[in-house]
C-alpha cells in the first residue's frame, strides 16, 4: 500500500449521506461547516460513495433514487434527487483538500428509477465506471487526496451489487466465489493500467475462512468489523436487519441495553477477539489495514429507548484495540460519526479522545511503500 502519512488516519464513513441528506436539518446541508466539524472531532479523512454507475451515465442529469430503507438515516429513507454528481463530487473534495481532510472512494450503487446499475455486465463494465468517474477527479487535480478506491461496498452484498447476481445466474454468492474473484482480479488490472498509483481494494464483511482468502490482488484491506459478524448477538437481541418497518428496532430498544450489561465482559472480549483475529489475517497476508464500518453494533439511531452510552462504551473498546495493533493505518471509531447521528455527534470530546488514541498508534511500515 502507498501511505505517505506518518501516523494512522482517523476516518469516518459518509456513504451516500454526504450528497442526498441535504435538506434543512438532514446534516450535511453546509459542506463546509461540517467538514470543519469534522477536523474539529479529530478526524483525517472521509469514505464517501461516489456514484461511478451514474456519473458514467450522465454526470449531470438529474437522477431519482429509490430508498434502500426507511429505517435506517444513512442517506435519503425516501425518494430523493440529486443532480451533476460529478460537479457535486469534486465540489465536495475540493473543501476537503483545503481542510486537509483525505477521501476514500467508494459506491453502494444507489439504485435509481431505471436501476442503471443493472447495465453492469461484466468486471470490464464496473472498471470503465471506475475510469469515468477517476477520470473527472484527475481533471480537477485532486487525486493527491485519493487514499483509496473502493470499488463496491461490502462486496458481494447482494443489496449492493444485484448485477452480479444477474451475471451470474444465481442467488447465493460469496467472496470466495469464482465469478466474485473474477470481477475483483479484472476490474482491478484494468484500472491500474489508468491509474497505477491508487490504493485498491474491496471492502469486505464476510470472515469465514479468511485466513486462506486470496488477497495478493488488493493493495491492502478493508474489513468492516462489528461484535455482530462474530456472535450471535443480532439473535439475541432480534434484530434482522429489517429495512422497511420497525421490528428491528423495537427489539433494540426493548432488550439491546439488558443484553450487553448483563454479559459486558463477555461481549467486550468478544469484540476484542475479532480485532485480533482480522489482524492476525492481515500479518499473516501482509496487508495494511482500513476499518471505515464498525465496532459494536451495525445499526443504531436517535430514537426513544436507544441510547448511545452503550455504543460509545463498544466503539471505545474496538478502537483502542484495532490501535494498539500496529496493523491499521486508518481506523474508525464507529458507524456512527456523521451529523445525522445527533447523540453521537455533539460529544466532542469523546471523539478527540479516540482520534487521539488513533493518532498515537504505530504504522505497519514494513507492509507500506513497497517497490
Amino acid at each position: 500500500m502507498k501511505f505517505h502519512y506518518d501516523k494512522p488516519l482517523a476516518i469516518t464513513m459518509w456513504d451516500f449521506s454526504w450528497l442526498e441528506r441535504r435538506w434543512p436539518g438532514a446534516g450535511y446541508e453546509d459542506w463546509d461547516q461540517v467538514l470543519d466539524e469534522l477536523k474539529e472531532r479529530g478526524y483525517d479523512a472521509v469514505r464517501i460513495d461516489a456514484y461511478p454507475h451514474l456519473i458514467d451515465a450522465d454526470p449531470e442529469k438529474e437522477w431519482t433514487l429509490i430508498p434502500r430503507w426507511n429505517q435506517q438515516v444513512w442517506g435519503a429513507a425516501s425518494l430523493t434527487r440529486v443532480s451533476h454528481i460529478a460537479r457535486n463530487l469534486i465540489a465536495f473534495m475540493q473543501i476537503c483538500k483545503r481542510k486537509g481532510i483525505a477521501v476514500g472512494l467508494s459506491t453502494w450503487f444507489r439504485q435509481d428509477e431505471d436501476d442503471t446499475r443493472m447495465k453492469l455486465k461484466t468486471p470490464a463494465d464496473l472498471a470503465r465506471i471506475w475510469k469515468s468517474t477517476l477520470d473527472v477527479v484527475e481533471e480537477a487535480g485532486l487525486m493527491d487526496i485519493v487514499l483509496f478506491v473502493d470499488p463496491v461496498n461490502e462486496y458481494p452484498a447482494k443489496p449492493w451489487t444485484p448485477f452480479l447476481y444477474a451475471a451470474a445466474g444465481t442467488d447465493t454468492l460469496t467472496r470466495d466465489s469464482a465469478i466474485s474473484v473474477q470481477w475483483m482480479k479484472e476490474s482491478l488490472a484494468i484500472l491500474r493500467t489508468s491509474y497505477p498509483d491508487l490504493n485498491y481494494t474491496f471492502s469486505d464483511y464476510e470472515y469465514a475462512g479468511i485466513e486462506e482468502r486470496e488477497t495478493d490482488f488488493l493493495d491492502f484491506m478493508e474489513p468492516h468489523i462489528w461484535l455482530a459478524s462474530f456472535t450471535d448477538w443480532d439473535q439475541q437481541v432480534g434484530y434482522s436487519y429489517e429495512a422497511f418497518e420497525s421490528t428491528g428496532y423495537d427489539n433494540l430498544a426493548l432488550n439491546a441495553e439488558k443484553i450487553y450489561y448483563g454479559q459486558k465482559e463477555y461481549w467486550d472480549s468478544k469484540i476484542v477477539e475479532g480485532i485480533d483475529r482480522i489482524a492476525d489475517w492481515a500479518i499473516k497476508a501482509e496487508k495494511a489495514l482500513i476499518t471505515t464500518e464498525c465496532w459494536g453494533v451495525v445499526d443504531w439511531k436517535d430514537w426513544p429507548l436507544l441510547d448511545w452510552k452503550m455504543i460509545k462504551e463498544m466503539c471505545e473498546i474496538g478502537t483502542r484495540r484495532a490501535a494498539s495493533k500496529g496493523i491499521w493505518v486508518a481506523i474508525s471509531t464507529s458507524n456512527f460519526c456523521g451529523p445525522q447521528f445527533v447523540g453521537m455527534w455533539r460529544d466532542v470530546e469523546w471523539h478527540k479522545q479516540l482520534t487521539d488514541v488513533i493518532h498515537a498508534g504505530k504504522l505497519p511500515t514494513a507492509f507500506l511503500n513497497k517497490t
